[in-house]
C-alpha cells in the first residue's frame, strides 16, 4: 500500500532564463527610485484626482474613456491607504504625507516592466529566433520614453501591457489549434485574448484598435479554415463532424472574443457606479434620474418626493440637453423691453428664461384648465400623455404663454411669456399639450424625474425649446426659451422632466409661497436600474467633449515618427534635475527605417511571387506575412486614426503604435541575416554591425538616462548638449 513511498517525489520544471532575465531587468529599470520625484508629475494632476475621487466614493464622468484604468489607479492608492485627502491642482506640487506615491506608481510600473517578457514571447511565438526575440525585448527594455511613461501614476503602460497580452495570447491559442484544438490550454489562451482585449478597451478606447485588429486575424485564419483542403474534401459522416467541427470554432471564437469581452466592459462600469454611489460635481451634467440614484447632492433634495404629477402638483422643470449647462424653467417679475436694440417690439410680457441655479422662481404649478383651483385633489388626479394642462408660476401666478411675436435672439422662433393682460387685442394662449417623449403606452401617467416630456402649445403647435442663447443685461444673462414648431424636428433641448416636485396643499397665495420654500416629506423610491445609469453614463463619455485648447507640448501626428517633440514632465525647484518623454533617437529611426523596409521588401516578394518566381521558401513567406499582420499591422491601426480625430494630441499618444514598430525591427533583421547574407563573410559582417548598432542604442539609452529618471541633476551644458534637434523643448533655468 505504501510502496509509493519508497521513492522520492519529483518535480521537474522548464525554466527559461532569458525570460526570468529579462523580467529582473525590466524590474529593476521600472521600479528603481519609484517614489522619485515626490512631486506632481505631468498628468498625474489629472488622474489624481479621479484616484481621490474613488477614495471618498465621490461620483465623477472622465471622457477620455472608460474606468477600468482609473480603477487600477485606485487600486494602488487603496493598497497603500491613500484616503484620497490631496489638493491636485498644479504640476510640481510636492506630496503631502498622506499621500502613498509608491504605491499610487507601482502597477503602472508593474505593466510596464511586464511588456518585456511579453514582448520577448510574442516573437518567439511569431516562430522567430530566441535571439531575435532578445533582441527585441531589450529595444523595449532600453527605450527611454516607455520607461518615462511607466514610472508615474498614468495609463498607457497599462494599455500597453494589456495589448501585448491579447497579441501573445491570441499567437499561443493559434499555434495550439494545428495539435490540440479544444484541449484546456488551447481554451485557457482563447479566454485569455478576449478578456486582455476587454481590459484595453477598458483602459483606454486606444485598445479597441487592437482589438479590432486581433478580430480581423482571427477572421483571417477561420476563413483559411473553410478553405483548408484537406478538410473540405471529405464526405458522408467525415463531412457532418467536419460542419460540427467548424461550428463549435466559430462559437468558440464568438463566445471568447465577442461575448466575454462584451460582458466585461460592462462589469467596469458595474463595479464603477457601484463604487461611485455618492453625489459630486461632475453629476450636474447627468440626468435628473441618474442624479435622484446618488447619495447626497440632488437625492438629498428630491427624497421622498410623489412620483406622479397630477393636477395641482407643484413642479420644476429642468432641460434634458445640459448644454450649455443644466437649467429650470423660470420667470421672474421683469417684462421683455417694449423695443430690443436691433429695433423688433416684444409683447412687453413677464420673462420666461432657463435659470442654471436652484430657485424659488423656478417652481411652476400644473393647474387643469377646466377649474380655478392650485392644489392637488384627495385622491390625486394624475396628468397622462397627450392631457392638456396651464403652468402657472409659482411666484407671480401667471401662466406660461406663446404667441406669433418673435423671440429676442431667435427671431424665426415664438417669444415664450408668462401672460399679462394689458386690456389690448393680444389675447392669453395658454394651453399646452404634454407629451411624454419616452413613454410605454399612449396612457402612461406623468412621472417626477422618470418622464421625459414635450409641451406642445395648443394654438400654434409650437414646442417649448431652449434656445440656448444667452439675453442680454436686461435678461440678467439667463438663457432663452422659445417656441419652435415641430416641423423643425426633434431635439433635447425641447424636452423637459420634473426634478422637484410636491403635492400643493395651499389655496391661498401667501400661504402657497411658503409652501414652495418648504421641503418635500413623501417616500416614493426612483432608484435606476444598472442598465440605464451604464446606457447614459456611455452616452455622456462618449458625447461629452471638453474644450480642447492648445497646450504647451501637443503635437501632431506627423511629429511623433521623427520624434521632433518632447513632453517636459517635471522640473526641479531649484536644481537642474527634470523628467522629459524623450524616446531613444536611435531606436526610433531604427523602427521607421525597419518598416520601409519590411514595406519594400514585401512588395518586391509579390511582384516576384505573382510571376511564380519562389526568392524565399513558402514557410518563410508565412512567417514574414504573419509578423507583418501583428506588428505593421499593430502600428497602423494605432497611429493612423490619429489622423481622423479632432482632439489634443501628445507624444505618449503615439507609444502603442511605437511598441508595435520596435518588433518590427528584430524581425527585418533575422530576415535579412537568413535571406540575404548568404555566405559566411557577409552573415559575419552583419552580426558585427548589429553589434555595433546594439551598442549605439545602449549609449543613447544612457545619455538620455538623467531626463528619463531624473537623476543626477544636470548642469546648463550638460542640457544643451541633450537638446539634439532644435525643436525639443529643454528647460534651462536661468
Amino acid at each position: 500500500m505504501l510502496g509509493f513511498l519508497k521513492n522520492p517525489v519529483v518535480v521537474t520544471a522548464e525554466i527559461n532564463v532569458n525570460l526570468v532575465v529579462l523580467t529582473v531587468m525590466g524590474l529593476i529599470s521600472r521600479l528603481w527610485g519609484l517614489s522619485y520625484p515626490r512631486a506632481v508629475v505631468f498628468d498625474e494632476v489629472y488622474y489624481g484626482q479621479f484616484v481621490s475621487l474613488y477614495m471618498k466614493r465621490i461620483f465623477f464622468v472622465d471622457d477620455s474613456g472608460p474606468p477600468f484604468g482609473h480603477m487600477l489607479l485606485a487600486l494602488g492608492g487603496y493598497l497603500g491607504g491613500f484616503d484620497g485627502n490631496f489638493l491636485w491642482n498644479r504640476i510640481g506640487a510636492e506630496y503631502s504625507m498622506n499621500v502613498p506615491v509608491w504605491s499610487l506608481r507601482l502597477l503602472p510600473a508593474l505593466a510596464g516592466a511586464l511588456c518585456i517578457p511579453l514582448a520577448y514571447q510574442i516573437l518567439v511565438e511569431l516562430q522567430f529566433s530566441h535571439c531575435a526575440a532578445l533582441g527585441g525585448a531589450l529595444l523595449i527594455l532600453l527605450e527611454n520614453s516607455l520607461i518615462t511613461q511607466s514610472r508615474f501614476m498614468l495609463l498607457e503602460s497599462i494599455l500597453i501591457f494589456f495589448i501585448l497580452l491579447a497579441v501573445l495570447s491570441y499567437l499561443k491559442f493559434y499555434n495550439l489549434q494545428r495539435h490540440s484544438s479544444f484541449s484546456a490550454s488551447w481554451w485557457v489562451w482563447l479566454l485569455l485574448t478576449g478578456v486582455a482585449c476587454s481590459c484595453a478597451v477598458g483602459v483606454k478606447y486606444m485598445g479597441l484598435f487592437t482589438y479590432m485588429l486581433l478580430l480581423a486575424i482571427a477572421g483571417l485564419h477561420f476563413w483559411h479554415m473553410l478553405g483548408n483542403q484537406n478538410l473540405s474534401n471529405v464526405g458522408g459522416a467525415t463531412c457532418k463532424i467536419y460542419c460540427v467541427s467548424l461550428l463549435c470554432h466559430f462559437l468558440a471564437r464568438g463566445l471568447a472574443l465577442i461575448i466575454i469581452p462584451m460582458a466585461m466592459y460592462l462589469s467596469f462600469f458595474y463595479v464603477h457606479l457601484t463604487l461611485l454611489y455618492r453625489s459630486g460635481p461632475h453629476d450636474q451634467i447627468m440626468t435628473s434620474a441618474f442624479q435622484a440614484s446618488l447619495e447626497g447632492g440632488l437625492a438629498r433634495i428630491t427624497q421622498g418626493q410623489p412620483l406622479e404629477v397630477a393636477y395641482g402638483s407643484q413642479i420644476t422643470l429642468r432641460n434634458v440637453l445640459g448644454k450649455p449647462m443644466q437649467c429650470w424653467l423660470h420667470s421672474h417679475t421683469n417684462t421683455y423691453p417694449i423695443r430690443y436694440e436691433n429695433g423688433r417690439g416684444s409683447s412687453h410680457q413677464q420673462q420666461v428664461t432657463c435659470y442654471p441655479f436652484k430657485d424659488v422662481n423656478n417652481w411652476w404649478i400644473v393647474k387643469d384648465p377646466g377649474m380655478q383651483q392650485l392644489v392637488v385633489s384627495n385622491p390625486p388626479r394624475p396628468v397622462r400623455h397627450g392631457h392638456i394642462v396651464q403652468l402657472v408660476h409659482g411666484i407671480t401666478t401667471r401662466y406660461l404663454n406663446t404667441h406669433d411675436v418673435a423671440a429676442p435672439l431667435s427671431p424665426h422662433s415664438q417669444e415664450v411669456s408668462c401672460y399679462i393682460d394689458y386690456n389690448v387685442s393680444m389675447p392669453a394662449q395658454n394651453l399646452w399639450r404634454v407629451e411624454i417623449v419616452n413613454r410605454e403606452s399612449d396612457t402612461d401617467v406623468w412621472k417626477t424625474i422618470l418622464s421625459e416630456v414635450r409641451f406642445v402649445h395648443v394654438n400654434t403647435s409650437a414646442v417649448l425649446k431652449l434656445s440656448g442663447a444667452s439675453l442680454p443685461e436686461w435678461g440678467y444673462r439667463q438663457l432663452e426659451v422659445v417656441g419652435e414648431k415641430l416641423s423643425k424636428g426633434y431635439h433635447q433641448s425641447m424636452v423637459w422632466n420634473v426634478e422637484e416636485h410636491r403635492y400643493g396643499k395651499s389655496q391661498e397665495q401667501k400661504e402657497r409661497e411658503v409652501e414652495l420654500h418648504s421641503p418635500t416629506q413623501m417616500d416614493i423610491s426612483k432608484n435606476l436600474s444598472f442598465m440605464a445609469k451604464f446606457t447614459e453614463l456611455q452616452w455622456k463619455i462618449l458625447t461629452l467633449k471638453n474644450e480642447d485648447t492648445e497646450h504647451k507640448y501637443s503635437s501632431s501626428a506627423l511629429d511623433w515618427i521623427t520624434m521632433d517633440t518632447n513632453i517636459a514632465y517635471w522640473l526641479h525647484p531649484t536644481s537642474g534635475a527634470q523628467i522629459h518623454l524623450l524616446g531613444n533617437v536611435l531606436t526610433w529611426a531604427s523602427a521607421n527605417v525597419a518598416a520601409v523596409i519590411y514595406v519594400c521588401l514585401s512588395l518586391w516578394y509579390l511582384v516576384r511571387r505573382r510571376r511564380k518566381i519562389y526568392d524565399i521558401p513558402e514557410d518563410a513567406w508565412q512567417l514574414w506575412v504573419s509578423a507583418g499582420e501583428i506588428c505593421v499591422g499593430g502600428w497602423a491601426v494605432n497611429y493612423l486614426p490619429f489622423f481622423l480625430m479632432e482632439k489634443t494630441l501628445f507624444l505618449y499618444h503615439y507609444l502603442p503604435a511605437l511598441t508595435f514598430q520596435i518588433l518590427l525591427i528584430p524581425i527585418v533583421l533575422q530576415h535579412l541575416s537568413d535571406y540575404l547574407c548568404r555566405s559566411l563573410l557577409p552573415k559575419t559582417m552583419f552580426r558585427a554591425l548589429i553589434v555595433a548598432w546594439f551598442s549605439s542604442v545602449y549609449l543613447v539609452y544612457s545619455t538620455f538616462s538623467p531626463v528619463t529618471y531624473g537623476e543626477p541633476s544636470l548642469s546648463v551644458a550638460e542640457l544643451k548638449d541633450l537638446r539634439w534637434k532644435d525643436s525639443w523643448n529643454i528647460l534651462i533655468r536661468k
